[in-house]
């Protein structure tokens, strides 16, 4: 069973599963993102892996071009693409595990409630004694192995009350952009979340989508050679993958990307609502889809590959506008 379905079943964080385990294969080691990522380059080829309740994104290749702000860290290299929030990271643990095929070996990093954010695992290729080194700069003074976790509520850092601003303000400020980047200050300025966002602009901007859309955009961009970049967050991690894709394959409530290189696990049972979102940019508009579950989170976000300064894909953009969307409630 993998961690996280156990620490669901014993009421407990994976975070907490792992700290019991410390000293058996297990070490407590500094979740400090200035410390971990100028390392992890020397480990050479690994996996990364970011996920959320819904969704699991897992790129092979090297931590390049690393840089560490005060408020964020960025990952630049031609395989792992990272957006890191340091102040998420709150504990972290290097896992060595006995598989079928030999020690299986992993940093892995969790917020505050003992969620995962961000996990390193090592693969055949990797540079073990590299690995053993970083640890043991790592390592923490503290190997005890219990924890106190503290439940998050990220949206209410978001969400001031019930005072939502009158959509006209949040249409002149979305009409402006000349970035989409810029959609962060906006929404956090005007105290709404994504969510609230895309039902509050208009159908010029924002459309649902029929949930099947999704798994339909999947097989159209492996038909149609379409590069698509995907995106998949935590509470501490944004992962990227851009680029062609060339095997999907659904499996009970999965659909799953499974090419060398790139895996992709979304639960379709999960994602409450799908949008096509199109937002403004000094190069042209740039559109998205964007699924989210229950409670209005975002579980992962899809464009056509695009590069600073370019147009968007004209294949990508008329691929989202074929979608079907979702159908009007039938009036008895």
């Amino acid at each position: 069973m993998r961690e996280r379905d156990l620490a669901l079943q014993l009421g407990i964080s994976e975070a907490e599963l792992l700290a019991a385990h410390v000293g058996h294969g297990v070490t407590r080691i500094a979740p400090d993102v200035a410390g971990v990522l100028p390392g992890l380059e020397a480990l050479g080829e690994v996996m990364a892996l970011t996920r959320n309740e819904s969704a699991v994104h897992e790129k092979v290749g090297v931590y390049e071009k690393a840089t560490v702000g005060s408020q964020h860290a960025l990952v630049l290299g031609g395989d792992i693409d990272l957006r890191i929030f340091p102040s998420r990271w709150a504990f972290g643990f290097a896992v060595d595990k006995d598989g079928e095929d030999g020690v299986r070996r992993s940093l892995q990093f969790f917020d505050q409630a003992g969620e995962a954010v961000h996990k390193v695992h090592l693969r055949p290729r990797s540079d073990v004694s590299a690995y053993e080194a970083l640890v043991g700069d790592l390592a923490s003074a503290d190997q005890s192995a219990l924890i106190e976790v503290a439940q998050e509520n990220i949206r209410d850092e978001v969400i001031a009350g019930d005072d939502l601003p009158a959509a006209e303000l949040l249409r002149e400020r979305w009409s402006a952009m000349t970035d989409v980047h810029q959609l962060f200050n906006i929404l956090r300025k005007l105290k709404l979340t994504r969510h609230q966002a895309v039902h509050m602009i208009g159908e010029d901007y924002a459309w649902r989508l029929d949930n099947d859309a999704l798994t339909a955009m999947l097989y159209q961009a492996v038909r149609d050679e379409v590069p698509i970049m995907c995106f998949v967050g935590s509470s501490g991690c944004i992962q990227i993958h851009t680029g062609t894709i060339h095997t999907v394959k659904p499996m009970g409530p999965w659909i799953n990307v499974l090419d060398p290189g790139f895996n992709l696990h979304l639960r379709t049972d999960h994602v409450r609502e799908l949008w096509a979102v199109r937002k403004p940019t000094k190069d042209g508009h740039v559109t998205s889809i964007e699924a989210y579950g229950a409670e209005g989170q975002l579980i992962a976000q899809f464009f056509g590959e695009r590069h600073e300064g370019q147009d968007e894909r004209p294949d990508w953009r008329l691929m989202v506008e074929r979608l079907q969307k979702l159908s009007a409630p039938q009036v008895a």
